[in-house]
């Protein structure tokens, strides 16, 4: 697709501005994607320390886009609005939905005069538990609801990735949520402890093979006691040592331990029963992410007995899309309903 042309009907650039990413969307006025890019500028890998890395980061990604379409609005999520990014977006606390973004959001001038529109994150801070963040993963809810007043007024919402999110939705509101930190103690156990030197990087076993290893270690969570995930992880290098599993397995066993762990506690937190409900009955339950993350999940709830009602991939721009029409930014698309 060409770039630095002006593009009929560009109504809005958005930024999903991660740690380790950063992807660009240029949009209409009705929330369709006319051209998009990424790079790897997240916050963690900018061009150069501190606010220049930003602006050039900036500037790299959407210089021909501004230059084309002067005027046009701008809107970022993600962690580019955290302590260590651009600017800091302080949290909003639930139950917060899209206006509630809105109404809290943050502007940063860059140097090239164009102003950018930062969505805070969100806390749960329950007064009998921990308090909990997530930033990022509300403009990915806020994407899936945008079209489904179904799932707005309540379902539970599992965003899967190096800190896992489990989040309940209720009138269309982020009401409670919880973060399950799978994806990096995985990598720690892998990339840093005993159990890696057994874990072969050059070696990969067939996908029915993976799958079965997989399986291995949710069941082995379903069948744990209080206190027993400790306990279970080092069977990561018993397995191996014993040969009761091939060393290319192993990472898989343990990735089914630590996700079935995680959703045994994600069900439980959303009061579904462990082979109960019947499919399409209750609470939807839906899974946004990547597709191959996600289909271990789906694997793994399904051996808990539980169906997802969806499986959902980049709903980012839509949420951005969203976020810039409660703020003002956009007039909606006749006909839609703007409320999430």
């Amino acid at each position: 697709m060409e770039t630095g042309r002006k593009r009929d009907g560009a109504a809005l650039i958005a930024l999903d501005w991660g740690t380790s990413s950063l992807r660009g969307f240029l949009m209409d006025g009705a929330g369709a994607v006319l051209d998009q890019r990424a790079n790897a500028h997240g916050i963690q890998n900018l061009p150069q320390p501190g606010l220049p890395g930003f602006e050039q980061a900036f500037a790299g990604l959407c210089g021909d886009w501004l230059a084309a379409n002067p005027g046009v609005p701008v809107v970022a999520g993600g962690m580019v609005g955290s302590a260590q990014g651009w600017a800091e977006a302080p949290y909003v606390a639930c139950p917060a939905d899209t206006s509630t973004l809105a109404s809290k959001a943050i502007a940063v001038d860059s140097a090239a005069g164009v102003r950018i529109l930062i969505a805070p994150g969100v806390t749960y801070a329950p007064p009998d538990a921990p308090p909990d963040i997530l930033r990022g993963e509300e403009i990915q809810i806020a994407g899936v609801l945008a079209d489904r007043p179904d799932w707005a007024r309540e379902s539970c919402m599992v965003l899967p990735g190096t800190h896992s999110k489990w989040v309940q939705i209720q009138d269309g509101r982020m009401t409670r949520f919880a973060t399950y930190m799978t994806g990096e103690v995985f990598a720690v156990l892998t990339k840093h402890s005993i159990l890696g030197r057994l874990m072969p990087a050059d070696v990969e076993a067939g996908a029915e093979a993976r799958d079965a290893a997989f399986a291995e270690g949710v069941r082995a969570a379903r069948a744990s006691g209080p206190g027993d995930l400790t306990h279970q992880i080092f069977a990561a290098r018993t397995l191996g040592i014993t040969k009761r599993m091939a060393p290319e397995l192993l990472k898989d066993f343990l990735s089914g331990l630590l996700i079935g762990h995680e959703m045994i506690s994600g069900l439980a937190r959303t009061g579904a029963a462990l082979g109960g409900a019947a499919p399409g009955s209750g609470r939807p339950l839906l899974l946004i992410g990547d597709g191959a993350l996600c289909r271990r999940y789906v694997q793994g709830l399904g051996l808990l007995g539980i169906e997802p009602t969806a499986r959902l991939e980049n709903t980012a721009p839509r949420g951005l899309f969203q976020f810039a029409i409660a703020a003002g930014l956009i007039v909606p698309p006749a006909g839609k309903d703007t409320h999430v």
